[in-house]
């Protein structure tokens, strides 16, 4: 099952007045401060003004400051050169945020010359101290081979770093890296436990996998009503996996009452989303007036669609009048 990988931005607060120059600041911390407030009330340019000297003057928390604010053009012409300048400054000071963005700016190639290598240099600085979404980023260029030679082991290690601070991505790939046996010893039962814990969070990949394993009772005893709950929070995200095999149980009447015209609901979700399967599903319910109107031109409308989308058994019976 396909990884994902998340790179996450930050930002500062908005509000509506601003705070007087930095002239009237008594102490450095006293100024970083009034920077800050001003940031939360949305006057961006006067917190730059505020954090500029003291970044120069080699102020960590005012160099991160500076690289968000270029980073993302706030009271300032947005600048990838000098976002990376002021990120690398507070980076090299140790600060976590500030190696983390500096590995996305290489990631990305921004301000930078896109490099894989140094993308997992910070990722790992920022990593080591604690950073959620560098430990996730390591795991998956562990998982991938990217500016590292691919090793499972070390995927899991920084998957697990991550899914035991709540990082609901590293807990979905956690468990499927339990469900495949890739870098751990293959364990269902551990597999549906980071399954649960991203489902709980909303992950839709999550809350559609922990459907399966409770139909397939891996991990878990086999429950086709647990099944159904599943299945039907990940299809009303859209997940369209989950909108077939949900209109599969209500065909079938698996841990919901039989109904066709549910099932034939979910096998148009699905279908409008170019899943063959619900596709051929639906034109079959239309074929034969199950939960829809008896509609032989619309059973071929939909048929044909699954045929072009490869779905053999579809193309076998496209001749339906």
């Amino acid at each position: 099952m396909k990884l994902t990988k998340t790179l996450f931005t930050t930002f500062l607060g908005a509000s509506i007045f601003a705070f007087p120059s930095a002239t009237w600041a008594n102490t450095v911390e006293e100024q970083f401060q009034q920077g800050l407030a001003a940031a939360e009330k949305g006057d961006h340019q006067s917190a730059f003004q505020f954090w500029k000297p003291l970044a120069e003057q080699g102020y960590v928390s005012a160099q991160f400051n500076l690289g968000v604010m270029y980073d993302h053009g706030q009271g300032v012409k947005q600048d990838y050169l000098e976002a990376a300048k002021w990120y690398r400054k507070a980076a090299e000071q140790g600060h976590r945020d500030a190696q983390f963005y500096l590995g996305v700016m290489y990631s990305r190639g921004e301000g930078v010359k896109q490099d894989s290598l140094e993308e997992i240099k910070w990722y790992r600085k920022a990593a080591e101290q604690g950073h959620i979404d560098a430990q996730f980023n390591l795991g998956v260029m562990y998982s991938k081979g990217e500016g590292v030679k691919q090793d499972d082991i070390e995927a899991v290690k920084w998957y697990r770093k991550a899914a035991e601070q709540g990082h609901k991505n590293a807990q979905y790939n956690l468990g499927v890296m339990y469900y495949d046996g890739r870098g751990v010893k293959q364990d269902d039962i551990e597999a549906a436990k980071w399954y649960r814990k991203a489902a709980d969070q909303g992950h839709i990949n999550a809350l559609f996998n922990l459907g399966v394993i409770y139909y397939d009772g891996r991990g878990v005893k086999q429950d086709y009503l647990e099944t159904a709950k599943w299945y039907r929070k990940a299809a009303e995200q859209g997940h369209r996996d989950a909108q077939f095999n949900l209109g599969v149980m209500y065909s079938k009447g698996e841990g919901v009452k039989k109904d066709y015209f549910e099932a034939a609901k979910w096998y148009r979700k699905a279908a409008e989303q170019g899943y063959a399967s619900a596709q051929y599903n639906l034109g079959v319910m239309y074929a034969n007036g199950y939960g829809v109107p008896q509609d032989k031109n619309l059973a071929k409308e939909w048929i044909l669609k699954a045929c072009v989308n490869h779905y053999q058994k579809a193309c076998e019976v496209i001749t339906i009048k």
